[in-house]
C-alpha cells in the first residue's frame, strides 16, 4: 500500500522467540493483531527491537512474510535491510520487496563506518535498486557513525528516499535534519522520550518501541499532537516518561520483550548475547508499568 501519507506510530516490532530458540509465528501473529486493534499506523519488522542481527535470511524473509500476510494491506509493513556491507543490504532489501513490504529502512554501515563519500553511496547503492520509499535511518550509538548534514542534504534528494528515522537523541541534529523535510522527505523521531519536541520541528510521528506495550496511547499522542491538541500529547508525553526510561533500562529490547511476557503477549525469550533482564530492571519496570495501569 502507498505510505507516503503516513503518520503517527510506527511500532518497531519484537520477534518473538519459543523456548527452544526458533521464531514463535503465532506470538507474532497475536502482536499483529494487537496492533491493528489499538490504533498503530505502521509496522517496522527487523529493525534492532526486532533482534535481526540475531537472525537467519531465511528468518527475516518468513517473519516479514508472516506479518505482511497477517496485515493484509491495512496499515504499511516497512522492512529492515540494514547491514555494514552494501551488496547485503541491497540483498536484503529486494527480498523485502519481493515479498511485498510498503517500504525499507537502511541503516548507517555499522563497525566499519566508512569516509563521508561511502556512506553516501552506501545509501545510494540500495535507493537506486529499489521502487519503495525508503526511511534513513541515524543512530550513532549503535552504529559508531552519523548521517552528515551534507549526506543528508544529498539523500534527501533521492527520489526514493522518503524520510530519516533520527535516533541520536540530539536536539541539535533533529534541528538540523528538520531543514530539509519537504512534502517528499520526513523525519520520525526514533526516540520515544522525545517525540513531542521532535515534531515540534515537523516530525510526522515516531518509529517506537514504547509502542510495542502501549500502541493505542502512542497513537492517540502523535494524533492528538498532529490535530493541533499539543497540550495533550505534552501531557502523554510527560506522563509516560518513567515507563519509557524503564524500557531502556537495559539495552533494548531486553525490557521490551520483559514487558510483553508480563503482559502475557509472548514469552520471555531473547537470541544471545541478549540475557534475561536483571531482578532490578525488572522490578522498576513493572512498577512503571503498573504505574500507568499496564498491569493491575
Amino acid at each position: 500500500m502507498d505510505m507516503t501519507n503516513l503518520t503517527g506510530s510506527i511500532v518497531a516490532l519484537v520477534t518473538p522467540f519459543a523456548a527452544d530458540g526458533s521464531v514463535d509465528y503465532p506470538a507474532l501473529e497475536r502482536l499483529v493483531d494487537f496492533h491493528l486493534a489499538n490504533g498503530t499506523d505502521g509496522i517496522l519488522v527487523l529493525g534492532t527491537t526486532g533482534e535481526s542481527s540475531t537472525m537467519t535470511d531465511e528468518e527475516d524473509l518468513e517473519v516479514a512474510r508472516c506479518v505482511v500476510e497477517r496485515v493484509g494491506g491495512r496499515i504499511p509493513v516497512i522492512g529492515g535491510a540494514g547491514s555494514n556491507a552494501t551488496f547485503e543490504s541491497e540483498r536484503k532489501a529486494a527480498g523485502l520487496v519481493r515479498i511485498g513490504v510498503d517500504g525499507l529502512l537502511l541503516i548507517t554501515p555499522y563497525y566499519n563506518k566508512s569516509n563521508e563519500e561511502g556512506i553516501y553511496r552506501h545509501f545510494t547503492a540500495v535507493l537506486d535498486k529499489v521502487d519503495v520509499p525508503c526511511i534513513l535511518y541515524n543512530i550513532p550509538g549503535r552504529t559508531g557513525c552519523s548521517i552528515s548534514e551534507k549526506n543528508l542534504a544529498r539523500l534527501a534528494r533521492h527520489p526514493n528516499a522518503w524520510g530519516i528515522k533520527e535516533a541520536s537523541g540530539s536536539i541539535g541534529y533533529a534541528t538540523m535534519a528538520a531543514q530539509y523535510l519537504s512534502d517528499d522527505f520526513c523525519m520520525f523521531s526514533g526516540n520515544d522520550d522525545i517525540v513531542v519536541p521532535l515534531m515540534s520541528l515537523g516530525a510526522k510521528g515516531v518509529i517506537s518501541v514504547w509502542a510495542d506495550v502501549a500502541p493505542a496511547t502512542v497513537h492517540r499522542m502523535c494524533a492528538d499532537f498532529l490535530a493541533g491538541d499539543v497540550e495533550a500529547a505534552r501531557r502523554a508525553q510527560l506522563e509516560n516518561l518513567e515507563l519509557i526510561h524503564a524500557l531502556f533500562c537495559e539495552v533494548n529490547p531486553i525490557p521490551v520483550k520483559c514487558a510483553l511476557a508480563e503482559m502475557g503477549m509472548i514469552g520471555e525469550h531473547y537470541r544471545q548475547p541478549l540475557w534475561t533482564i536483571s531482578d532490578a530492571g525488572r522490578e522498576r519496570l513493572v512498577a512503571a508499568m503498573r504505574g500507568v495501569g499496564l498491569l493491575g
